[in-house]
């Protein structure tokens, strides 16, 4: 797998389509000082992912859309597209993929593989154990060597890890524990849920009970109600057959 181009429009000094075509062999960018050598490698970077605004030299991913000049007037989109050549290692259908990430004045993003909108996961893992990455060991800016030199061993390991090629399977690891936890948290709380339905059980049996026992004694009281109303109705006719044998 090789570098084959890289496309920037409207990324921190290149207002226009720049397009750069990397040939076999070693190729090197040379010019002098504030001519924008440092803004290439901060478009490999911040195509790959990269989430800090400092880390490509900015206090916001809006910096990273061309600001305007005296004779242009500030652009509103921001577009960087990496172009790999050989890309069998990856897994792919397709010998050739390019990577492009784009961000808009309003706060929007979007990444794309081979034009195709995708996740920022997608091209992470993608890239996983290739030495491609924001955090591997492909790019070295300045003063990164000492800082490997001096870092912390947990800081080294990133960098030795993704060198070994086993980055993936730790990430597929930290995924698969995630998950695992995430099914026990719901499982805890299903538990929870259990409980409480019974409980509740519990309390609509006792319910229902006093319930049946309530229609039961109305029924009951209703019956009684009417055996009495007979009763009453068949003194009131005796009564009135009495008054009227008198009467005779």
């Amino acid at each position: 797998m090789y570098l084959k181009s890289i496309e920037m429009t409207g990324f921190k000094s290149f207002a226009d389509r720049t397009r750069f075509q990397f040939e076999p062999g070693l190729t090197a960018v040379v010019g002098p000082n504030g001519c924008g050598k440092s803004n290439v490698v901060d478009a490999v970077r911040w195509v790959l992912g990269e989430q800090s605004a400092k880390a490509i030299r900015g206090s916001s991913m809006a910096d990273c859309i061309f600001a305007g000049t005296d004779q242009r007037k500030a652009l509103g989109l921001a577009e960087v597209s990496l172009t790999l050549g050989d890309c069998e290692s990856l897994g792919l259908e397709y010998n050739e993929i390019t990577v492009s990430r784009r961000v808009f004045r309003s706060g929007e993003g979007q990444y794309l593989i081979n034009k195709t909108p995708c996740r920022l996961k997608d091209i992470q893992r993608l890239f996983m154990d290739t030495g491609i990455g924001t955090n591997a060991y492909m790019l070295m800016e300045q003063g990164k060597i000492d800082r490997l030199i001096n870092a912390k061993p947990e800081e080294r390991r990133v960098v030795i890890d993704e060198a070994s090629g086993i980055t993936k399977y730790k990430a597929d690891k930290k995924e698969a524990t995630r998950k695992l936890e995430q099914t026990e948290a719901n499982l805890l709380r299903l538990d929870d849920i259990l409980r409480e339905v019974k409980r509740q059980i519990g309390s609509l049996q006792r319910q229902a009970g006093k319930a049946r026992r309530y229609q039961a004694h109305r029924e009951r009281l209703k019956a009684l109600d009417l055996y009495a109303a007979r009763l009453g109705l068949r003194d009131l006719d005796q009564a009135r057959e009495r008054l009227e044998r008198r009467r005779i």
